[in-house]
């Protein structure tokens, strides 16, 4: 769990997460930001899945 919480790509795409928060309580409600939070979603799942991969190779070569 550890490597998830300190990685980079995570903590950008969680701040990043707060930004589409933000913009969710002021902005206007339309296609753009469904994109937005779509956009948001998959920033967060290839971090994840980066760190997994990272992960998953540094046990290999163990």
């Amino acid at each position: 769990m550890r490597k998830y919480l300190f990685n980079g790509a995570v903590i950008g795409s969680v701040i990043g997460g707060w930004s589409v928060v933000q913009r969710t309580r002021s902005g206007p409600r339309d296609w753009k930001l469904l994109l937005t939070w779509i956009t948001w979603g998959l920033t967060l799942a290839v971090a994840i899945g980066t760190v997994k991969e990272e992960s998953d190779a540094k046990s290999i070569g163990d």
